[in-house]
């Protein structure tokens, strides 16, 4: 067989039952997570732009936006990745060499169950599916230092989760994973530089382009049978040579990946909580600071420290201030917390903020490199204008799969997050099904995902009436 085919094979196989009772209580807690940071991004600008040419284009009737309405399976899965996306909250994988987002696939999963009726234990297989994919890829063949997007892993990976939600077969299956791959290459220039609106979308438009794919599948296009080991294909042209045992593999990668405490890039986490630590300290003030200085790993230098990827201390708009340690070390320390609040237009433009971000240095460390990915290390050391000098370290945080979420602190978040666009009665309802996920059918969920902000909505229109009416 062909490499695409013995994936196709394993994604055929994969059965709810194999997961073990940890990885589907994660997965669980990472679909909680996931819609919570959708319906938080409801009233964003760009989001209702999309929405609009969702409106627009119009599309069969077969899968649910979130908020409301309906549309094509593929229609529904960019918008409401998205969603998922807008924030910059989603859940996270750190391999030595990538950093992927599997959460990511959840709106084209789910667009692609809701379209074949599934059951929850169908949706959520076939989640489990490409977040394992999405994962194993991300392990060994890693392409962001050859100047590639982490979203080229995800074309496999999506492709795969939506080709077990429709139901295909094995051939099927191997066809739209062939398709997706293939066609979908994107480049790291994503990330880097000016950042736009397409750093969040990247993926969306991915996740469509996968459920495109695995639609003709089904319809019986083919696609390229040696998309992985092919003369020219994804080994010899991007990845480099890698081997991957599809047969073995099992569904518990859920379990390694890890969800956002702040709503801030992945690799700041454990730096975001040591600043807050030092801002609890008697006597700090953030308008004190005369200097602060960050060591971390290299990935994280690169990314978002100042490195490879452009100077993060020209912060303009909410992309920029989500890829800055900068900006979010600045904004913890003088507001307490790194919430979508903080990313706001006049908070991220305010003097207090732009300037402090201007005395933050970020330096990599050959020593907490050394401990990337199995810890998230990092260490700073604030001098006040009295010449105190406050310092503190961590090395993975709260969220970090060596102290994973459990379903309680997943709940507080999906409150905290989603509660300005749903009524506690929503919320309650929402959690219920997923926390009961496998046991309901998946239309359940996105009937209730159908209504949310319509409560909210009348909220806002009684006060509008209340204050004419004074």
């Amino acid at each position: 067989m062909t490499e695409v085919q013995t994936l196709a094979e394993f994604v055929e196989r994969a059965r709810l039952e194999e997961m073990s009772d940890a990885a589907l209580r994660q997965l669980k807690i990472r679909v909680l997570d996931t819609i919570g940071v959708a319906i938080g991004a409801l009233d964003a600008p760009p989001i209702a732009a999309i929405r609009e040419l969702t409106r627009a284009l119009g599309g069969a009737p077969l899968a649910t936006l979130i908020g409301g309405g309906k549309t094509a399976p593929d229609r529904a899965a960019f918008y409401n990745g998205a969603l998922s996306r807008y924030l910059d909250f989603m859940d996270s994988y750190l391999a030595p060499g990538e950093t992927c987002h599997p959460s990511d696939n959840l709106g084209a999963v789910l667009a692609a169950a809701e379209s074949r009726d599934a059951s929850g234990a169908e949706f959520l297989t076939a989640l489990a599916v490409a977040y394992q994919v999405h994962t194993r890829l991300s392990d060994v063949a890693p392409v962001r230092a050859r100047g590639f997007d982490h979203t080229v892993q995800g074309a496999y990976a999506a492709a795969a989760g939506v080709a077990k939600a429709l139901r295909l077969s094995r051939e099927q299956i191997a066809n739209a994973i062939a398709i997706s791959g293939t066609a979908n290459n994107a480049l790291r220039v994503t990330r880097t530089g000016a950042l736009s609106h397409w750093k969040g979308l990247a993926y969306p438009n991915t996740a469509m382009a996968a459920t495109h794919a695995a639609l003709l599948a089904a319809y019986g296009i083919t696609g390229p049978g040696q998309v992985f080991e092919g003369n020219k294909g994804f080994k010899e042209a991007i990845a480099g040579a890698f081997e991957i045992d599809w047969l073995r593999e099992d569904l518990e990668s859920v379990t390694r990946t890890i969800v956002k405490k702040h709503n801030a890039e992945i690799h700041s986490q454990s730096a975001l909580d040591v600043a807050l630590d030092i801002r609890a300290r008697p006597g700090f003030s953030a308008a004190a600071v005369r200097g602060a200085r960050l060591e971390t790993f290299a990935v994280a230098f690169q990314i978002i420290g100042g490195g490879e990827e452009g100077d993060k201390r020209l912060v303009r708009n909410k992309e920029e201030a989500d890829h800055s340690l900068p900006y979010m070390l600045a904004v913890a320390l003088i507001d307490g917390e790194v919430q979508p609040e903080q990313y706001a237009p006049q908070r991220i433009l305010a003097e207090d903020v732009q300037t402090l971000l201007r005395k933050v240095s970020v330096a990599p460390s050959a020593e907490l490199s050394a401990l990337f990915p199995k810890w998230l290390p990092a260490r700073l050391a604030i001098e006040l204008e009295d010449g105190r000098l406050l310092a503190c370290s961590r090395d993975d945080y709260h969220g970090f799969y060596t102290d994973p979420f459990d379903w309680a602190a997943a709940r507080r978040k999906f409150d905290r997050v989603s509660c300005a666009k749903t009524s506690a009665a929503e919320r309650d309802a929402i959690a219920d099904v997923v926390e009961t996920l496998e046991r309901r059918r998946v239309a359940e969920l996105t009937g209730l995902l159908a209504k949310v902000g319509a409560a909210s909505q009348a909220e806002r229109m009684r006060a509008v009436r209340l204050a004419e009416k004074r």
